[in-house]
């Protein structure tokens, strides 16, 4: 979607966001430019042999801020991947883990390629290139700088880059750390893949706990019934959109995808949409639903929840008057700009930001970089003794039921469940269930309890910021 000419570029809006939230602080001058501005910013352009001659590509990455380490984001490959996004992309990391309270700095990473132009072969020889670069910098460290899938990026290509590293560092006893989002066989965790998906599902989910939150937004009830446009059915819409309608009883009504959207009053079955577009490449000819071309226009259809769940500044100062969602949760990174935010808050409209709504996956990459360097699966040492614990309580519940016979007797299944210790996923999506309700809290203390805010987004930016600044005083800064 192309945005208004007098549209903030997706870096202005994050300082846009930034400046508005430092207005409201007492921090130095000094300290505030620090925060600020990105440390540093690598351009790397290399060259790789392909079909009988040389391809030249460009990678970023950037450093936005080294106040914990190692610093940490994804790698994205894309056409569209330049500096200014990288570097605000690395600024939005850092607060996303101050908030979270993910010890690390902020990074992101980039590479200007469109996999699809290439075959698996080519594209594990662009990945190893990129980063081999990247790798003899030492920005790709497990003590420095640890990048994650992002667009264009998934558990295969960090699977390559994982190798890489230890092929060049190969006394390196914690090398598998060197970044996250990795297969399962090969150093990952359970529950990384939906992980960010999972997270805009707790992150709603602590949204309808709170009555005064919902009432902010003109809602009640609960999230079963309630109406949800998807924007994007990629990794974290699929699972979004999945987990909220098999879990919470949400209705999904609109999917929207590059070439149009699908809309149904009825609700669409997640699963089918998904199947069809893994076989057809986008939504057009699904046979069970309304389709039209103009998908961004479905943005604008009445609904209870709208997740922008793709793409950088699909609700912008064009169509952001027409939005009819009282609540967006923003699972992409910027996909509502400045210009938008102030306008959709005029409106009354309740945003959760990215900051928070999509640091699911940053968090469940939190537990797999302490997992490689732990060098043991979660649960492993202590799901057996949690067991036998257990197994205590119910032979003497088992004894009572014998004793008192029909006068009491346990539930059905009752033990099968009560016996079970925790696997590694189960303690993943507890870790993840847990991190979530406590960053929404801290921004709902300020939201609430601040007459200057009057947002989410705010508030989160003022909890992210003074926990940098804290860390940065606390170096003697």
């Amino acid at each position: 979607m192309q945005q208004p000419v007098n549209e903030p570029t997706f870096r202005q809006s994050v300082d846009v966001m930034f400046n508005r939230a430092v207005a409201l602080m007492d921090l130095p001058p000094g300290l505030e430019q620090k925060i600020r501005v990105c440390n540093a910013t690598y351009t790397v352009r290399f060259g790789v042999r392909l079909r009988g001659k040389i391809e030249t590509f460009t990678g970023y990455r950037s450093v936005h801020s080294e106040h914990m380490e190692p610093v940490k984001g994804g790698i994205r490959f894309a056409l569209s991947v330049n500096q200014d996004e990288v570097e605000a992309l690395a600024a939005l990391m850092t607060y996303k883990c101050a908030l979270v309270e993910a010890p690390f700095g902020g990074s992101k990473g980039g590479l200007c390629v469109n996999p699809r132009d290439y075959d698996d072969h080519e594209m594990e020889l662009i990945t190893r290139r990129f980063a081999y670069e990247l790798i003899k910098r030492d920005l790709i460290h497990p003590a420095q700088n640890v990048p994650a899938p992002d667009m264009g990026t998934g558990e295969r290509e960090m699977a390559w880059i994982a190798d890489q590293y230890q092929r060049m560092n190969t006394t390196d006893i914690n090398g598998r750390a060197c970044v996250t989002g990795k297969p399962l066989n090969n150093g990952g965790i359970h529950g990384r893949v939906e992980a960010t998906g999972r997270g805009v599902q707790y992150a709603l989910r602590e949204f309808f706990r709170e009555s005064a939150d919902m009432e902010a937004a003109g809602m009640k009830g609960s999230l079963d019934g309630k109406r949800v446009i998807v924007q994007g059915l990629g990794n974290v819409g699929y699972h979004a959109a999945k987990f909220l309608s098999e879990d919470d009883g949400a209705l999904i009504t609109g999917i929207i995808e590059h070439d149009g959207a699908l809309y149904s009053d009825t609700g669409l079955d997640v699963e089918a949409v998904r199947a069809w577009i893994l076989g057809h490449g986008g939504v057009k000819d699904y046979p069970d639903a309304s389709h039209t071309a103009e998908g961004a226009k479905v943005l604008e259809h009445d609904c209870d929840i709208l997740i922008p769940a793709a793409l950088e500044g699909v609700i912008n100062l064009e169509n952001a008057e027409r939005i009819k969602a009282p609540l967006i949760i923003e699972a992409a990174n910027g996909p509502i700009t400045a210009g938008a935010d102030e306008v959709l808050n005029a409106k009354g409209t309740v945003i959760i930001p990215d900051m928070y709504a999509n640091a699911g996956g940053v968090t469940v990459s939190y537990f797999e970089w302490v997992k490689n360097l732990s060098h043991i699966r979660f649960g492993r040492m202590q799901r057996r003794q949690e067991e036998a614990r257990h197994e205590l309580i119910v032979r003497e519940l088992e004894r009572l039921d014998r004793h008192l016979g029909d006068a009491w007797s346990m539930t059905p299944n009752f033990k099968q469940k009560y016996l079970r210790g925790a696997d590694e996923l189960e303690l993943v999506r507890s870790g993840l269930d847990d991190t979530m309700r406590i960053a929404y809290q801290s921004m709902r203390e300020v939201w609430h309890g601040r007459s200057d805010v009057s947002d989410l987004r705010t508030a989160a930016y003022l909890v992210a910021i003074d926990r940098v600044a804290s860390s940065y005083r606390a170096k003697g800064l």
